[in-house]
């Protein structure tokens, strides 16, 4: 198969993450994490969160968890991004945990090809919302969110040990209807959800916890 300019295109698939793929996994986030986040983040607190979230006995422990879902985007042979979510506990609501591609895969339609199969799951289990927190300083992220239809509803700072905090914008995104905003607008503007603006420190779409997600393929 061929695109518009018959230049040869991948298959792309998007399918559930096995034990098998785990190994794979953790070494593309940490690929990952350390092309995107140092400028955000630094080194120490990447270390510190993949040892926390992509460690491969965790991500295990995470694949028999009943409510939480990863899948992997698979671009030919390649493992090229992957995403997890979950239910949150609050009536209706899905968070958003994880979502990555890798550089080399991005603007393709990867990442909101991954959001589309969040949602397809959520809608499934009854939710009419899907949640995710989202570094401030990850502008390019952010705007991804908004193009797929998120709206930032809040920020918090949150504590996650070892000296380190996430500072995080909340988006939500409704996944029933057309995904459009809700009545009344489409949220705080980013600079009225920065601490010291009304939203700061507010959770005001359930209880956010985990990873912070971040869409880097826009």
């Amino acid at each position: 198969m061929t695109g518009p300019d018959n230049t040869p295109t991948t298959a792309v698939r998007i399918e559930p993450v096995t034990e098998g793929d785990v190994e794979a996994l953790v070494e593309l986030a940490r690929e990952i994490w350390y092309a995107h986040y140092p400028a955000l983040i630094g080194a120490a607190q990447i270390e510190y969160m993949l040892a926390q979230r992509y460690d491969a006995q965790v991500v295990r422990g995470e694949l028999g968890r009943d409510g939480l879902w990863w899948d992997k985007l698979m671009a030919g042979e390649e493992m090229a991004g992957f995403a997890s979510y979950f239910l949150t506990g609050v009536p209706g609501e899905m968070k958003l945990d994880k979502l990555y591609v890798h550089p080399r895969r991005q603007r393709q339609g990867y990442g909101g090809r991954m959001i589309a199969r969040a949602c397809e799951v959520a809608r499934a289990r009854g939710c009419d919302r899907l949640v995710l927190a989202v570094n401030k300083g990850n502008r390019g992220a952010i705007d991804a969110y908004l193009k797929h239809g998120f709206r930032v509803a809040g920020a918090v700072v949150k504590d996650i040990g070892g000296g380190f905090v996430m500072d995080d914008y909340i988006m939500v995104k409704p996944v029933t209807g057309d995904g459009s905003a809700p009545r009344g607008g489409a949220g705080p503007r980013l600079r009225d959800a920065t601490p010291g603006g009304a939203q700061s420190g507010r959770q005001d779409v359930g209880d956010i916890h985990g990873n912070t997600a971040e869409a880097t393929d826009e």
